[in-house]
């Protein structure tokens, strides 16, 4: 067990080295993203692990906080150094993921059934009642819409469990889909991504925002509370983080293999992707 005398030198010190390995990992895959729309998983695994271990290493050397009387009730993040650094690397990770992948759907499945939101990790869709949205002439050049086409509008908020993760708004065109989905997006609420599965779309992000910032601006360049300052000797007061309702925002193309596209999206992930349970052992 570490000397309680010695955690801010060990916090600054650990931080340092967390911060040279992770986060330069880390800008080097954004920066890959952003030249040739590509993620290297493997360097970026082994970011994440060097992550993972600071984050492990320091707690195990330092005081904890007692476990709470009732793990059943969901956790308010503390607002402290430590946990905005985890919330960062959360969302940062959740935004990679949709930058690599075909279908935001099948992200958030993985995403609901790795943290536990729900006894059944599966994305369902529940539609919003809301009038037709037109379409920007740049939405209309981007989806290739023609004078005879019909587009639909689709708003739904995707959830899992009870739990809502992001709300999707969705133009897509009838005609490029099967009636059998046509079908199934007018009577149902079932995830547009799970419908046109069948199509293997390919997803071509056209913008991602993160929209909160765990960290405030120029953070590297203070320097870092005592942990043991967050809280009382006993670690029982610890001031809870506000977190804003909306962290990250997507916008996507859908096409088909040949390349045709048949849908845009606008989705925006809530600080439900946070509300997973963590259960603390006592020390």
């Amino acid at each position: 067990m570490a000397d309680i005398h010695n955690i801010p030198f060990l916090w600054r010190k650990s931080r340092s080295k967390a911060n040279e390995q992770f986060g330069t990992g880390l800008l080097a895959q954004r920066q890959q993203v952003a030249d040739n729309g590509s993620i290297n998983f493997a360097a970026l695994r082994r970011s994440s692990r060097l992550f993972i271990g600071f984050l492990l290493s320091f707690s195990l050397s330092t005081p904890c906080l007692p476990a709470p009387n009732a793990p059943s009730t969901p956790v308010i993040w503390p607002d402290t150094f430590l946990a905005r650094v985890e919330i960062w690397a959360l969302i940062e990770t959740l935004n990679a993921e949709l930058l690599a992948a075909h279908s935001a759907t099948l992200i958030l499945d993985k995403w609901c059934r790795d943290h536990k939101l729900a006894p059944e990790a599966h994305i369902a869709a529940r539609r919003i009642a809301i009038g037709p949205q037109p379409l920007t002439d740049e939405q209309r050049k981007i989806l290739r819409i023609t004078p005879k086409d019909t587009v639909q509008y689709r708003r739904v908020a995707l959830h899992c469990g009870d739990v809502v993760l992001s709300e999707a708004e969705n133009w897509y065109v009838p005609d490029r889909l099967t009636p059998a989905m046509n079908t199934i997006l007018e009577t149902t609420d079932t995830a547009f991504g799970r419908v046109v599965q069948p199509l293997s779309p390919q997803r071509r992000t056209l913008s991602s925002r993160i929209l909160w910032h765990p960290l405030p601006e120029g953070w590297e360049m203070e320097e870092p509370a005592s942990p043991a300052s967050d809280g009382d000797a006993h670690g029982r007061s610890v001031t809870p983080l506000t977190i804003p309702e909306h962290l990250l925002e997507h916008r996507a193309v859908l096409t088909t293999e040949e390349g045709e596209p048949f849908s845009l999206v606008v989705e925006t992930y809530t600080n439900n992707i946070l509300a997973f349970k963590h259960i603390h052992k006592a020390p």
